[in-house]
């Protein structure tokens, strides 16, 4: 039985605190300033490396990378001695090979690469005989089998029970138009505004997870502080949902709300081949960060990279310990204390994000975090110099727009977002869950 209001978490990919503020600020978003107005907003936090797959993830299990083991865009797989590649990029997928990389997206993120002690806010409520529902969100892991709806896909995939994903697999029959016709347009998110439609109007969930990506891909092109359209499409996105239940006052009374992003962005102008500086390791690097594996001292390759404009700080371990180099200086630390200067590792929960990274299992050996205003090319030679970017530890990247209307609950990071969900259920959250701060 559902405690309290039904929950949607409406994720718009690559928002910035930045540019949400200043659209509430112009009166541009009548939708999102409608939530404003009935809610709380603060600046919050994301994980690191600020990558999309890295950060659904986080919002999904409410863990950092240490705990839900997806360690970057593109990794090397040990156990399988071959790269995964979630989509970088078009030519970064056609040189890790595109079949498996469509596998990895479609399949394997969710089947073996997220982590077994991770548990995802699909499976809690459903545990708890709620009913979650997903459109889009690339980390969908769920208790329930459905079968694709596309010939050219044999194998069922592992959702919650109302489960929508890029016309790929539907749960339902909702009338919604192909997904992928034409994203500069906003084709994808209008796949998602069309079945949350359809789920609004029935009540049919009581927890909805609604994720618009076409922002960020806009984003990338335009700018961080530029894409006004995309974030309008949004507005009207989140307005679909208000009237799909009968106008703002009907909205409010039945649900409860987050809206979040999954990360910031900042402006590139400049790239730099990671792989450059390491001809003779396996580098995987992509957006704003990278990484490098190694059977060599992570330590002296680390050096190799003082100096470099690229470069912000650069993360290894060295036994029970990490260590972070910032222009030559070093900074010792563990989970709960530190040796050195603390200003190597002054970002936003600095030391907490960069231990996670480091303690996961898949990650490099080094984690590489640019530097403001350079993008790290990714397998295919691509970046996206000119427009914005993500995956560094710098606050442009990681600090994340969070709205609630609602809930008691008040995240201050991403990774908070899914014990957030579960207390307001009256679900009890995963033993690695951070502790909440209530209102």
């Amino acid at each position: 039985m559902t405690i309290g209001k039904k929950l949607i978490l409406v994720v718009i990919d690559g928002l910035t605190p930045s540019m949400l503020e200043d659209t509430l600020e112009r009166k541009a978003a009548p939708s999102l300033a409608l939530l404003a107005e009935h809610g709380r907003y603060r600046r919050a936090i994301s994980t690191f490396p600020s990558l999309t797959p890295v950060c659904l993830s986080a919002l999904a299990t409410g863990a950092h990378p240490d705990v839900h083991e997806i360690p970057h865009l593109v990794w090397y797989h040990r156990g399988e001695k071959r790269l995964v590649e979630y989509g970088s990029s078009f030519g970064a997928v056609r040189a890790a090979g595109t079949k498996q990389s469509l596998i990895d997206t479609i399949y394997g993120l969710n089947d073996s690469h997220l982590g077994k002690n991770a548990v995802t806010f699909y499976e809690a409520l459903e545990d708890a005989g709620l009913t979650a529902a997903a459109v889009n969100i690339t980390c969908y892991r769920g208790r329930h089998k459905h079968r694709p709806t596309v010939p050219f896909l044999t194998r069922p995939a592992n959702g919650p029970s109302r489960f929508f994903f890029y016309n790929l697999f539907q749960s339902d029959t909702t009338g919604a138009p192909l997904s992928v016709r034409n994203r500069p347009r906003g084709s994808i998110d209008a796949y998602t505004v069309a079945v949350g439609r359809w789920l609004v109007t029935r009540d049919g969930f009581d927890f909805l997870v609604y994720y618009l990506s076409d922002y960020d891909y806009a984003s990338h092109a335009q700018g961080p502080d530029a894409a006004h359209a995309a974030l309008a499409r949004c507005d009207v996105a989140v307005g679909t949902l208000i009237e799909a239940a009968g106008g703002p006052d009907e909205f409010l009374e039945r649900y409860a709300v987050i809206l979040c992003s999954d990360h910031g962005q900042t402006t590139v102008s400049d790239v730099a081949r990671l792989q450059d500086a390491f001809p003779d390791e396996l580098v995987t690097a992509s957006n704003r960060a990278g990484m490098v594996y190694t059977e060599d001292d992570p330590g002296v390759l680390a050096r190799r990279l003082d100096g470099s404009d690229a470069v912000d700080v650069v993360l290894w371990r060295e036994g029970d310990e990490a260590v972070a180099r910032r222009d030559g200086a070093e900074l010792r630390f563990t989970s709960t204390g530190w040796s050195g200067d603390p200003a190597i590792l002054d970002h936003p929960q600095g030391r907490e994000r960069a231990w996670a990274a480091l303690a996961n299992p898949n990650a490099g050996e080094l984690i590489v975090s640019a530097a403001a205003g350079w993008e790290f090319a990714d397998l295919g030679g691509r970046h996206h110099a000119g427009g914005g970017s993500h995956g560094s530890l710098l606050a442009g990247d990681s600090e994340v727009p969070m709205l609630t209307v609602g809930i008691d609950a008040m995240p201050g990071s991403i990774v908070e977002v899914m014990p957030a969900v579960l207390d307001h259920f009256g679900v009890a959250a995963p033993a690695y869950a951070r502790a909440l701060v209530r209102s």
